[in-house]
């Protein structure tokens, strides 16, 4: 067959080109994640094979082997496991198929290519391309006769070939180093990278110093192997053995992360069900964390074999970010993903890992709170999901819940917030939007901020669904500032007098003529607007816009619409101050001459404003801009 050529998807062009340039300022990286590779295709041929032996009965030894040939200047890693064909190289080390690829690119780049930020990512193979110049990959798939071969220099093309020269099965990675990584043609310096980041994996990692690879990992080369690492499986050892960057490195590994791991979870229980886990909470968010298949990255294990990364009811969705192993003794080796699902032997682990990771959360939360809002702000959105899909989890998870409030700049729980409420006040007040300095700036917001009442400001798409589903804590029901029906009136805030009520009174009389401007709005805007009413939240702003209690949430219709689950908006209330210059010279106006033209365009803007401070489109921009310059004429005329 003849040789095929093919270009890298554009976002991996764009990140081969930064990884070529130093994105790592420790380039010794590039052995871990290529071993790491290989390690899991191992796993992925042992699995396959308890079910399929003829795929590994002719070599059932699964080994990792580094072959150094310094005439040629090449370093090559090579493994026995599952291998790739045509199609899986294409897919494999052509493309970055996940979500959020191109953001992710263009966001590396604005940073010139942090080490923090592609540790949310993880770039594994394309890490080659920090020490080599030119990488070729033979393979031939376990249980097929056909090898092939990828080669690659990293600058926008690869080409894909029909191949005899390739493992018997499994992968052959061949670097050719630049010039300034000769240092990783000596075996010194690779045995200290695999003491450092590699110790822990569990297949041995063999060096032959001296010989090319000829084709086959772990091959005669006319002398015997070296082994480099213990192999054990570090989640089955005692954890007074294991050492903090024993850990750290294992997180690395399972992870394909390059962060710091938040929390570790190392536990093993023993009774009915037997089953070990060590589990790691990343301390940054990795990049496809809202991912739409939400799929969690914990691995299980039968008897410390690898069984399968894509269990999905070994944790819950809301879980996603943890990354680490499970391993049960309880579970036969050759079980399906069919059997998997339903099973109450999962069911009960799954259980009580959840129980176990939110309690040291928890613990976490009460201990180091200014260390737990490090973490709230990474994967609170992700948390909250439980909140609607978790009942059995829900109190728990809403004692672990962290907010912004108009209270100040800090995260509040919803136990601080029943502990600032006001006299009279019997609701939890919130409002949802876009982002933080929109709502804050809320007209909604201004009787609140005047009572001093404090209001939730959430963010997250998430909240629209949850809040729904709760619908309160200690029964105290979650109310939005943007639905009718406040009970402003009847919550005493500090300050309150009978002289201010009198005052109030005062502003009502002189707006004696409110109900026959309401009458008339709602006249004007019969066809735009659901009612229009007096409102007691608004301060300072002349008019907002609110829904009625049995409508959607006004932020909720606009995700909805958005998405295209939505077509027809629902008519609003038009809320207008009784208190404002505005709103009372209008009401005069009205009481003075009745209906009339300049008032009724004086309607509409009124409407127009109050779309435009809730950041809703103008149903007719151009009809706005006509009433707006009437009315600027007629003022500057007067």
């Amino acid at each position: 067959m003849s040789e095929e050529k093919l270009s890298f998807q554009a976002e991996v062009s764009r990140l081969l080109d930064i990884v070529a340039n130093s994105l790592y300022s420790n380039k010794e990286i590039f052995l871990r994640e290529l071993i790491s590779n290989a390690s899991d295709a191992c796993d992925r041929l042992r699995y396959a094979a308890i079910t399929q032996p003829d795929l590994s009965a002719e070599d059932s030894d699964f080994r990792i082997t580094l072959a150094l040939d310094k005439k040629a200047k090449s370093l090559t890693v090579a493994d026995n496991g599952i291998g790739m064909n045509r199609g899986d190289l294409v897919a494999n080390l052509g493309t970055i198929a996940r979500s959020g690829t191109a953001a992710f690119v263009e966001e590396i780049e604005k940073t010139e290519g942090s080490l923090g930020l592609i540790g949310q990512f993880g770039v594994g193979f394309y890490s080659a391309f920090m020490v080599a110049d030119r990488v070729e990959v033979s393979s031939r798939k376990a249980g097929e006769t056909q090898g092939w071969s990828w080669v690659s220099d990293g600058k926008g093309e690869f080409t894909v070939t029909a191949t005899e020269d390739a493992p018997a099965r499994g992968t052959r990675v061949t670097l050719y180093l630049r010039k300034d990584a000769k240092d990783f043609l000596e075996a010194a310096r690779l045995r200290q990278i695999v003491t450092t980041y590699s110790d822990h994996i569990a297949i041995p990692i063999l060096l032959e110093p001296d010989a090319k690879a000829d084709g086959e990992a772990g091959g005669e080369t006319g002398g015997e192997a070296e082994r480099m690492n213990s192999a054990a499986a570090i989640w089955t050892r005692p954890k007074s053995e294991i050492t903090d960057e024993q850990y750290k490195e294992f997180y690395h590994h399972v992870g394909h992360a390059f962060d710091e791991p938040w929390l570790k979870l190392h536990f093993k229980v023993e009774g009915v069900i037997e089953y070990t886990g060590l589990l790691f909470v990343p301390s940054t968010k990795p990049f496809d964390l809202f991912d739409p298949t939400r799929k969690h990255r914990v691995k299980l294990y039968v008897k410390r074999v690898f069984i399968t990364d894509d269990c999905e009811e070994l944790l819950p969705s809301y879980l996603r970010f943890l990354r680490g192993v499970i391993d049960t003794e309880d579970l036969p080796l050759n079980i399906s993903r069919e059997m998997l699902q339903h099973n109450p032997m999962i069911a009960k682990i799954s259980n009580a890992v959840v129980k176990r990771v939110l309690g040291e959360l928890k613990k976490k939360a009460q201990k180091t709170p200014e260390d737990y809002a490090a973490f709230w702000n990474n994967f609170g959105a992700v948390i909250k999901e439980g909140l609607y899909e978790d009942s059995g989890q829900r109190e728990v998870l809403l004692g672990l819940a962290r907010f912004r409030s108009t209270a100040g700049d800090g995260l509040v729980s919803l136990a601080d917030y029943l502990g600032r409420m006001k006299e009279g006040q019997e609701s939890i007040f919130y409002i949802t939007g876009d982002d933080f300095d929109s709502l804050a700036k809320s007209p909604q917001l201004e009787g609140f901020a005047a009572k001093d009442i404090e209001v939730l400001l959430l963010t997250d798409p998430v909240d629209e669904f949850w809040l729904p589903a709760v619908g309160a804590f200690e029964n105290k029901p979650f109310k939005s500032v943007t639905r009718g029906g406040t009970d402003l009136g009847r919550i005493k805030a500090a300050g309150d007098t009978a002289a201010g009520t009198a005052a109030d009174g005062e502003v009502q009389e002189q707006a004696a003529g409110l109900n026959a401007l309401v009458a008339f709005v709602k006249l004007t805007l019969k066809d735009e607007v659901k009612d229009v009413r007096g409102s007691e939240r608004l301060t300072e702003s002349a008019v907002c816009l609110v829904a009625d209690e049995g409508d959607l949430d006004i932020h909720l219709e606009r995700i909805l619409k958005q998405h295209g689950q939505l077509n027809a908006a629902a008519h609003r209330i038009l809320e207008v101050n009784p208190k404002h210059p505005l709103i009372r010279r209008l009401a005069e106006r009205v009481g003075e001459s009745g209906a009339g033209e300049d008032l009724e365009a004086a309607a509409r803007l009124l409407l127009d404003q109050a779309r435009i401070l809730e950041g809703e489109p103008l149903a007719d921009p151009a009809g706005f801009a006509k009433r707006m310059s009437e009315i600027m004429a007629r003022s500057l005329s007067e």
